[in-house]
């Protein structure tokens, strides 16, 4: 209502008690919303409920609206008290231009995500968590699912989760939870197979962190890929940006060129050019593996199953530049489409891994 809404017939006296009035209920009904306008945050992606779940990990993802510039997300997984996620020396999680957010968390029981100012120091751990205040701008609460919300496999005595989200790995690219399966002699099969007009593509990752040690992967013939198509053995960890996420590679296929040659082994950031090394591989089944130390990181292609005292080296190569250091990192293997190819897919693509190994 405006004053000139207010009939002519009243007196000052009464016009002025009208408008003092209206203007009170304005200055109320501003207050109550502003009771009620604030951040909100939620969990979209719940992990498996774990009790003892501390040395496996699951993705968790969820949404703000109404984030401050500056203002993160600090997550806890509940195992007997709350625990930080993913780890103590990296308890922040980006909201993303979109508003979402995601990290890897340990499992446990119940999951929790706080938004909060910049000058807040998350505990390692709390038995209770905080009430909205202060530098907590929200706070939500989820109990863990009954079952993994991924499709699992078990591989070589580990369980790794299968991708069924979109990845910009190659370029944007659609993955299939279906195109990844073990076979009854436990080989681990990888394809790219059409859905409609689109390719899909397969990844699956360990739900643990290894860390330092010997990664080895014994891999059939890969010789035979179209250019379109390659196949990645890469660690990765979401929390690592500071260290590149963690990634390194060792990549099997042409990258869209059938001139180039088909492997590389790779430390992050790859255009720096001392962090890749291009090599070919023959046809027939090869163990490639990486032994990854404090500052150094040594890659071996072999032929066969790569411990016979015969066996001969295909490749090999040693960095001790940007090598990152142990976090959250787990090891992947995807079999996915390089995008700006020369020559599109034709015929899709399987990849058949026989054997993971890890040695500390």
């Amino acid at each position: 209502m405006k004053t000139q809404d207010l009939p002519r017939n009243l007196s000052g006296h009464h016009r002025e008690y009208v408008l003092l009035v209206i203007t009170s209920f304005l200055l109320i009904g501003c207050r109550a919303s502003g009771r009620n306008v604030g951040p909100s945050i939620e969990i979209s992606r719940v992990p498996q409920a774990d009790e003892r779940g501390l040395d496996k990990q699951d993705i968790i993802e969820g949404r703000v609206t109404g984030a401050r510039p500056g203002q993160q997300i600090v997550l806890y997984a509940r195992s007997g008290k709350w625990w930080v996620q993913p780890l103590v020396n990296q308890p922040f999680t980006r909201v993303q231009s979109n508003t979402k957010w995601f990290n890897a968390t340990h499992l446990g029981t119940e999951y929790a995500a706080l938004l909060v100012d910049p000058d807040y120091r998350p505990a390692a751990t709390m038995d209770l968590l905080p009430a909205i205040g202060g530098s907590v701008a929200g706070v939500a609460v989820v109990k863990g699912q009954s079952s993994s919300p991924s499709k699992m496999l078990n591989f070589s005595g580990y369980e790794w989760r299968v991708r069924n989200a979109p990845s910009n790995r190659g370029g944007m690219n659609l993955y299939d939870a279906e195109n990844a399966s073990v076979d009854e002699n436990g080989a681990m099969h990888l394809r790219i197979a059409k859905a409609g007009d689109k390719w899909t593509c397969a990844e699956v990752s360990l739900n643990r962190s290894l860390g330092y040690g010997t990664y080895s992967f014994l891999v059939r013939d890969t010789s035979r890929l179209e250019p379109a198509a390659t196949l990645a053995i890469f660690t990765w960890d979401y929390a690592g940006a500071d260290q590149n996420y963690r990634e390194v590679d060792i990549e099997l296929g042409r990258w869209g060129d059938p001139t180039s040659l088909n492997a590389q082994y790779v430390v992050q950031p790859y255009y720096v050019h001392t962090n890749i090394v291009r090599f070919a591989v023959p046809a027939g089944e090869l163990t490639h593996s990486f032994h990854w130390e404090p500052g150094r990181l040594s890659f071996k292609t072999m032929r066969g199953a790569g411990g016979a005292s015969t066996a001969r080296a295909v490749a090999e190569h040693v960095f001790t530049s940007g090598v990152p250091s142990p976090g959250m990192e787990a090891a992947r293997m995807a079999l996915y489409v390089f995008g700006s190819s020369k020559l599109p897919l034709q015929n899709g693509a399987e990849v058949v891994i026989e054997r993971f190994e890890f040695l500390p």
